[in-house]
């Protein structure tokens, strides 16, 4: 579904990704794990057109992807989460929502979304009125997951969502993305809780300093001694 070959990414002519090349397939849970800066969010940005690419290249679907326009590129299905997100803090929850939607022009299929969004966030359902900004943390996490899934995306980019999110939470979070996955929507996730991501991951891959350093399944990289001390910190 997914392929970035060989992918250089610089702020101000600086390196932040050497050569990284990963793949994800229709209906996979793909986690890309690491320490703080080592270029998780750069990765996700330059799927999604926010950041240029100096060289290699990204397919979707088999097509080249890095030519094509950010907002174009939701068009095509591919929706980003950001880390922070990024929501309208003075507009209604269901406003926020429909934001979402924006690119979708049948309606009907924006009603169904919306109420599975509603079902699969119910605290979004009893705040539909509330402002954005007066959110807990965890509930203004899943109102941005809401609004990434508003787009009818067929790849959803997750970038760290248990970010500011209390840990009680976090579970329903990680749980919630499962979900999400058993529906046929195919999952790019940037986590920091390195183990729960790996858990519900089918294939990970490790970024150091801008470089993949290992890929496998993510038990496999769970389990691997080696693996958690030297790049995972765990």
């Amino acid at each position: 579904m997914l392929e970035l070959r060989d992918i250089l990414v610089s702020y101000h002519k600086v390196p932040a990704l050497h050569g990284v090349s990963l793949h994800l397939d229709e209906g996979e849970v793909v986690a890309v794990v690491g320490g703080n800066g080592n270029g998780k969010s750069t990765t996700l940005r330059a799927i999604a057109g926010l950041n240029p690419i100096d060289s290699g290249t990204i397919l979707y679907k088999g097509e080249r992807l890095d030519t094509v326009p950010a907002h174009q590129r939701v068009r095509r299905g591919i929706v980003l989460v950001p880390e922070g997100r990024r929501l309208f803090p003075r507009l209604s929850v269901e406003q926020n929502l429909m934001l979402g939607a924006f690119t979708v022009t049948d309606s009907r299929k924006t009603e169904e979304t919306l109420a599975f969004v509603l079902d699969t966030f119910p605290i979004l359902a009893e705040r539909r009125r509330q402002t954005a900004g007066t959110l807990s943390g965890g509930e203004q996490q899943m109102l941005a997951m809401g609004r990434g899934l508003m787009s009818q995306p067929e790849l959803l980019m997750l970038d760290e969502p248990s970010w500011g999110v209390a840990p009680k939470l976090v579970t329903r979070i990680l749980d919630t993305i499962q979900l999400i996955s058993s529906k046929g929507i195919s999952i790019l996730l940037v986590e920091q809780n390195v183990h729960r991501a790996l858990e519900i991951a089918d294939r990970g891959y490790v970024i150091q300093t801008g470089r993949i350093v290992m890929e496998g399944a993510g038990k496999d990289l769970i389990g691997d001694e080696k693996i958690k001390r030297a790049y995972l910190g765990l």
